[in-house]
């Protein structure tokens, strides 16, 4: 596989060039999954890099997003449990408390006394961390849209509807 078209019109890409070099190094090996998961490996990580990029414009990095995103989300007053919080962005309560010390000494979230629990302690969005959620949302939907524009109309819905069903398969 060279880098022309091949006889559908596609150009071909370096996960074409992976399954060709494994197909002629292991003749009889079936490495169709790696048209689909090498792909979305690869897309993974270009996306995480234009993620990156899109933050950097509010001086964010992708955690800080996420959690503010959760806190977000969540809606008004906008303030989840830590634990809550930990689950929505899929770390650890060690790792949770970690980011919520450096949240705060940004001025982004406040940690207050539960009022449920005199134990517990609620987390919640400042005005300043509304506001840089907010941008950096934006800035992340433009990019992102931008990248699919590559899809023709009718092909994000299905490729979303086909990404869902797998990943329904390691989350269900």
């Amino acid at each position: 596989m060279g880098g022309g078209v091949d006889g559908g019109g596609v150009v071909p890409d370096e996960v074409d060039r992976l399954v060709a070099a494994w197909e002629r190094e292991r003749p009889g090996l079936d490495a169709a999954p790696l048209q689909v998961l090498s792909r979305v490996s690869r897309l993974a990580h270009h996306l995480d890099r234009a993620r990156a990029d899109a933050f950097a414009a509010t001086a964010l990095v992708l955690w800080e997003f996420d959690v503010l995103a959760a806190l977000r989300r969540a809606g008004a007053p906008h303030e989840l449990s830590p634990s809550a919080l930990a689950a929505a962005t899929l770390v650890t309560s060690g790792t949770m408390t970690t980011r919520l010390d450096r949240l705060t000494a940004r001025g982004l979230v406040e940690r207050r006394p539960d009022p449920a629990d005199r134990r517990g302690v609620i987390v919640r969005l400042t005005a300043g961390g509304v506001e840089k959620v907010d941008a950096a949302l934006a800035d992340l939907l433009a990019r992102e849209r931008g990248l699919l524009e590559v899809l023709g109309p009718g092909e994000g819905e299905q490729l979303a509807a086909l990404l869902r069903r797998l990943l329904a398969a390691f989350e269900g």
